[in-house]
Parts: structure tokens; C-alpha cells; sequence
């Protein structure tokens, strides 16, 4: 489970991506949507590493031997990219240094106490998953290291080029909480619905453009004794919220998704919204049963690997999570959200691509410079190629897959990524910024698609909660634009 890119202006970096067939990842005035700009009042609570251009193998001073404490999410990626790829390269960099390594899946549960209590506060977090910890509540609490200075260090690879102008256009923009950069984004994730390409050609079915063809097709599933859809409501609804977000910019533009995200009067009630939420709880109460709400994503996967659903709502770090339980029978293949009207703003082919695996510093670790010197190291192309090559992902990092054979799914979103060209539905912030939004979508989400609910109390629900929100004074608003 996870959560990319974003891409660049300049003919020179498209030309070089399109190599590998990844021209639409990078290039287009649509994808400059994931250049958004996250602002609100400052907290005086900050730390930041200085970084020293003179010395480009060793810019922040990490201290010989000092050891590294990193704490990585143990999700849809697994964490052997930081075991066998980041840890053993930083390593490398300052031998003697000594690296305590955590996989967790529960990033809150796990690490809330320690922080709380601190002592014994990791140096590096991947802050992501179903159970990620509160980021604005923790940079107000000083506990995230700016990484203004960050950015500005040389990169691994070239020296003469700071590690901003390495990665894809919108990827410090999407890490900034209260008008500064704490997170480091790492993958580059792109969203839809999957499935069995095998399967679907054996049958003769073809992915569906619209509503309707979906729903037809729906029918010609079920008859054939494949649950049509399904998601896991136990732990993963946020995966079917995304597509009701996806719907909804597909029927009234981005601005819809950065209405809800500026927690903007009425936002959450518009007929885009409304309209998408329908759809789906159409797809949901007619297509899908009721019992996936008691199991866990990889129980969901499995089913579908087992050709027992035909569409799974998910982002592009599928294939290798379910790697070990694939049947050679099964293809990956990604198709986006049909379109639910005629008057859609954003065609079929828009697909939502954006920034995930979030990464910090944290400000009052042991080590700090060797938490920092860390994240540079990530921005390798080595290390963008080892991860990609251990969790199946793409990553922010500039041109990293030139030359490397992509699996089927990965080919799939490729694809996908040429036909949307510059039409990228935007990524949201509100999901990391207010925790308690996020909580009630993921159960409004559940009540709509497995309870019998309806659109109209779906939005009604979150426009609520999202009012109570904007009114709560305790909690830090951030704005994007």
C-alpha cells in the first residue's frame, strides 16, 4: 500500500524519458497541477541541517561512524529497497556506520510513543499507509527537520547540480507544510482501476470509457461468476476514495479536488462530487459484495489474482506487492476511471499521477546530518534503479529507468501515461494535512459503496466534517493553489 510524479518543462528531459517511453510521467502543462504551493502560518518549532557545498560527498557532516536509525513503511513497496539498496549504499558512503532498520506497518501505533516520549526517535521515517502519523501536527510540534537546506545540497550523481533540479518538476512543492519543505516524496505513483489483461482477452472484454459501458460490462462479469468489483473496506477504503476523487475531477476539473484540499465553503457538496459518488456507490451496491468489507487489501488482491474480481481500485505498486501470489496466468494491466458524463472536463485518459512515500528527518534524532545525508542518497539514480528494481516503482528522481525492461503492469502505465498526455487529475493534500477528514472519508466511503448509502448523505457527511475543521482553531489550515 502506498502513495507521483510530476513532470518537467524542457524538451531535453522529455526527450530523454520518452527512451524509455515515459513522456507523458514527465511533460505538459497538466502535470504542472502537481505544482501546487502549500502555505499557512509558520511555527517558530523547526530544525534545518546545514549544508556545505565545498564538500559534495559529505555536505551536512555526518560524523564518522555515527549510526542511523530508519524506520520505513512496510507496505505495497515492502522495505527490502532499504535493506538491500538505500542503507547498504549509505553504508558504503561512511563506512563503520552502523544502520538500526525497522519495517513497520503501523507507522503511528509503532512510533507516536516514541516521539512522544523523546528519547529513542528514529533519525529517517517513511511516514506513509493506512496508520501514517498526523504530518501537520508534527511539524507544529517541532518534531519534522525543514529540509530547505536539503534541497539546495549537490546531488550524489553530479555534483554541480543541487538535488532540487534532480527530481520531477512539483516534488519539493508537494512536500511543504506550513510554507517549508519537511517531506521528501519517493515515489511516483499513477492510479485506476486493474486488471487481468489475460483474462479480459480470453473473454473478449474490453475496459470501459464511460458509466454505462462499465455497468454493461459489469453485467457480462457477473453472469460469468466473477465478482465484477471490490476493495477492502477493513483497511482500505481510502483505495476506493481516490477513484470517487479521481470521478469527480474528471467531471468538474482539478479545481474541485483543490476546493476540498482549501477546505472551501460547500466543496465537498457540488454536483461533481455528488455526481461521482453515485457512480460509484452504483458500481459498489449493484457489482461488488458485501463481504469485501470485512477483509484486508492483500486478501482482496489475492481473490483477484485468483480471477474471483475482474477490477480493483489501486495505484501502481500493486503488481509487486502481489508478486509472490501472481499466477503466471495473471497480467497486470491498468485502465483509468470511465467517464461518468458526456460533459466531462477531463477526458477518459486522465489518469491521476502523483507524489507518495513520504519521507522525513526527524528534528530531534541522534543524528540528524546522517538522517538528511540519507535522503540524498536516495536521489541516486542507483537508488531510484534499486528501488524500482526491489519494490516495482517509479521514483521522483530524474531519467532513473532509462535502459531497465519494465514488467507488464509497469508497461501498462506507461501506456496509460502517453494516452493521458498533459490531462493529470492533481493529487490531494487534505489526507496528510487533516487526519480526522480523512478518518470520516474512509468511513463515508465504506457507508456509501458497501452500506446502501447515498450521494447526497455521502457529502452531506464529509461537508460536516469538513466544516468542522475549517472552524476548529487547534488545528494548523494549509491552503494550495
Amino acid at each position: 500500500m502506498s502513495q507521483t510524479p510530476v513532470p518537467a518543462k524542457g524538451i531535453d528531459r522529455r526527450t530523454m524519458l520518452q527512451r524509455v517511453g515515459l513522456s507523458a510521467l514527465i511533460a505538459g502543462p497538466g502535470i504542472s497541477m502537481l505544482n501546487a504551493c502549500a502555505t499557512s502560518g509558520g511555527s517558530d518549532k523547526k530544525s534545518t541541517t546545514k549544508a556545505n557545498v565545498a564538500d559534495p560527498k559529505n555536505p551536512f557532516g555526518v560524523k564518522a561512524g555515527a549510526p542511523l536509525d530508519v524506520v520505513i513503511f512496510k507496505g505495497g513497496f515492502s522495505d527490502d529497497y532499504a535493506t538491500q539498496v538505500h542503507e547498504p549504499q549509505y553504508v558504503t558512503a561512511f563506512p563503520g556506520a552502523k544502520i538500526k532498520h525497522e519495517g513497520v506497518v503501523a507507522i503511528g501505533k509503532t512510533l507516536q510513543p516514541r516521539f512522544q516520549g523523546g528519547s529513542d526517535i528514529p533519525d529517517v521515517v517513511d511516514n506513509s499507509g493506512t496508520d501514517l502519523m498526523d504530518q501537520g501536527a508534527m511539524v507544529t510540534a517541532g518534531q519534522m527537520q525543514d529540509l530547505t537546506n536539503f534541497w539546495e545540497a549537490p546531488s550524489v550523481d553530479d555534483p554541480t547540480k543541487k538535488l532540487k533540479d534532480t527530481v520531477l518538476a512539483g516534488s519539493v512543492e508537494y512536500g511543504l507544510i506550513q510554507g517549508k519543505p519537511y517531506i521528501m516524496p519517493y515515489a511516483a505513483s499513477t492510479f485506476g482501476l486493474w486488471y487481468n489483461a489475460q483474462l479480459f482477452q480470453q473473454k473478449g472484454w474490453t475496459p470501459p470509457k464511460t458509466f454505462d459501458e462499465f455497468k454493461a460490462l459489469c453485467d457480462k462479469i457477473k453472469a460469468a461468476g466473477i465478482t465484477p468489483f471490490a476493495y477492502a473496506g477493513k483497511n482500505a477504503s481510502y483505495y476506493m476514495y481516490w477513484m470517487i476523487l479521481i470521478s469527480a475531477a474528471k467531471i468538474g476539473g482539478n479545481q474541485v479536488l483543490l476546493d476540498i484540499d482549501n477546505l472551501k465553503d460547500g466543496a465537498w457538496t457540488v454536483d461533481a462530487v455528488k455526481q461521482a459518488a453515485a457512480a460509484w456507490a452504483e458500481i459498489g451496491q449493484k457489482y461488488s459484495d458485501k463481504s469485501y468489507l470485512g477483509l484486508i487489501h492483500t486478501e482482496v488482491q489475492t481473490r483477484q489474482n485468483q480471477d474471483k474480481v475482474a477490477f480493483y481500485p489501486s495505484g501502481d505498486w500493486l503488481e509487486n506487492e502481489q508478486k509472490k501470489s501472481t499466477p503466471a496466468s495473471f497480467k497486470y494491466a491498468l485502465t483509468p476511471t470511465p467517464s461518468v458524463t458526456a460533459a466531462d472536463k477531463l477526458p477518459v485518459e486522465a489518469i491521476r499521477v502523483a507524489p507518495g512515500e513520504n519521507f522525513f528527518v526527524s528534528a530531534k534524532g541522534a543524528n540528524p546530518a546522517g538522517g538528511t545525508e540519507y535522503l540524498r542518497q536516495m536521489l541516486s539514480k542507483a537508488a531510484a534503479q534499486g528501488f524500482y528494481k526491489k519494490a516495482g516503482a517509479m521514483t521522483i528522481v530524474k531519467g532513473a529507468l532509462e535502459g531497465l525492461t519494465l514488467s507488464s503492469g509497469a508497461q501498462s502505465v506507461v501506456d496509460a501515461q502517453k494516452a493521458a498526455g498533459s490531462n493529470i487529475v492533481t493529487y490531494s493534500q487534505f489526507e496528510s494535512w487533516y487526519k480526522q477528514l480523512e478518518t470520516e472519508l474512509r468511513n463515508q466511503t465504506n457507508k456509501l459503496i458497501y452500506g446502501g448509502g447515498t450521494a447526497d448523505a455521502f457529502c452531506a457527511a464529509m461537508q460536516k466534517t469538513a466544516d468542522k475543521t475549517k472552524n476548529d482553531s487547534s488545528i494548523t489550515k494549509q491552503t494550495r493553489s
